[in-house]
């Protein structure tokens, strides 16, 4: 296996990992996204396909694919730093932290904001060893990066 391929499947696997975790978290720990989770879900979504695509072709399309998919985990470790500097109040967050939307009529998107549940961007609702999970997640994906460029190195 090729370097940017095994360093594709050393993304795809990790970000599919971190993204398991994050929706556990979620689903059986209750635990709701604030709109920078979400937007560090979607990097990682970014990476494990791209990760995919440097796993699945060959030369050119798997480097590609690769530098890709490390691009994203460190755009992803950049919002990740972010959104524990706002937890940390170092800066102030987003305008938009939280909260559903929905389609329809005037009475569904009342049903929508009454139901969903609020989540700002500033709370830390999880922590492990005095990091929030925002802090864990950029830790994580530099280090997942730096992993993958190790792997890809390898011949």
């Amino acid at each position: 296996m090729g370097g940017a391929r095994l360093g594709g499947l050393v993304v795809a696997a990790g970000s599919a990992a971190l993204l398991g975790g994050a929706l556990g978290f979620q689903y059986l720990g209750g635990l709701y996204p604030c709109e920078l989770c979400m937007w560090q879900r979607w990097a990682h979504v970014a990476a494990l396909a791209a990760g995919l695509l440097a796993l699945i072709f060959r030369g050119g399309l798997a480097r590609a694919g690769f530098a890709l998919a490390v691009l994203a985990l460190l755009a992803g470790a950049g919002i990740a730093v972010f959104h524990a500097g706002v937890e940390q109040q170092w800066w102030q967050g987003l305008t938009a932290c939280g909260g559903a939307t929905a389609t329809g009529s005037a009475a569904d998107l009342l049903q929508a904001v009454e139901t969903a549940p609020i989540v700002r961007c500033g709370d830390i609702a999880w922590s492990l060893f005095g990091l929030s999970m925002a802090a864990w997640n950029a830790l994580m994906s530099a280090g997942l990066a730096a992993l993958a460029l190790a792997a890809a190195r390898r011949r």
